[in-house]
């Protein structure tokens, strides 16, 4: 078990793939959890009752990241029914269309930017007051492991997340007086979410998986607990700050 403050984890796009893992693992590790969902309810509602049958409490919340009032008016509900946020984990993104970034259409690229720059920006905004007030916490970021391996026609989930890596050291800078800390899990090929999702539409080919497996120095694909284990360690860890974790299996190395 690890050590967490009272109070609960947020988590940022908590009905997804790896969303739902990580929600888990930090219930697996002693914390209660708020699930932030856009609009899989029964998805969110379903690992909540998981979550409560194993002794935890957790909370769903409906919102949409890129309406600052709405994410302020989650955040509220969230410090209502736990009392504090000691971590947010954000989890939240859309599915990553495949393209070249010459490719990249205007609305695709804005679509990109507005949920994960903007959005993460707005629960920054949200939930820093009440972690100062409440004498600190952590941000987990769930970026992308093509921040170090650049995988092509991945642009439209790799560029947005390093704005946020950008935004995480800053966090890390300036409100460590106020023992808040910011850090970064680089995410690789995980076997959920997204992942699935492009294959199952034939995105991702034989081929293709074939030639990434054989990238990987661990020869197994990544899993969503993989990542909550990370989230959990860099959440607990409170001595560091302004740091990245690659959690890829070794792809590219």
């Amino acid at each position: 078990m690890a050590t967490f403050p009272e109070g609960a984890v947020l988590v940022f796009g908590g009905s997804g793939g790896i969303g739902q893992g990580v929600a888990r693992t930090f219930a697996a590790a002693g914390s209660d959890v708020a699930i932030a969902y856009r609009a899989k309810q029964e998805v969110a509602e379903r690992v909540a009752a998981g979550i409560g049958a194993h002794g935890r409490k957790a909370t769903t919340h409906r919102t949409d990241v890129t309406v600052a009032a709405q994410l302020r008016a989650t955040v509220a509900e969230v410090l209502k029914a736990h009392g504090r946020i000691h971590t947010v984990v954000w989890a939240a993104g859309p599915v990553v269309e495949q393209v070249l970034l010459s490719q990249a259409d205007e609305a695709l690229w804005k679509r990109s930017i507005d949920i994960e720059v903007h959005g993460f920006y707005h629960a920054v905004q949200a939930t820093l007051p009440a972690m100062r007030e409440a004498g600190g916490g952590s941000y987990v970021h769930l970026g992308s492991a093509g921040h170090v391996w650049f995988p092509q026609r991945d642009g439209l989930s790799v560029v947005p997340k390093a704005a946020n890596e950008a935004f995480i050291k800053g966090i890390a800078k300036e409100e460590g007086t106020h023992n808040i800390r910011a850090n970064s899990v680089l995410v690789g090929v995980i076997e959920a979410g997204m992942f699935l999702e492009l294959t199952k539409r034939g995105v991702f080919d034989q081929k293709w998986i074939d030639e990434t497996h054989k990238l990987l120095c661990l020869k197994r694909w990544g899993q969503p607990e993989d990542i909550g284990n990370a989230a959990v360690y860099l959440a607990t860890a409170n001595y560091v700050t302004g740091q990245q974790i690659n959690v890829s299996g070794g792809f590219g190395v």
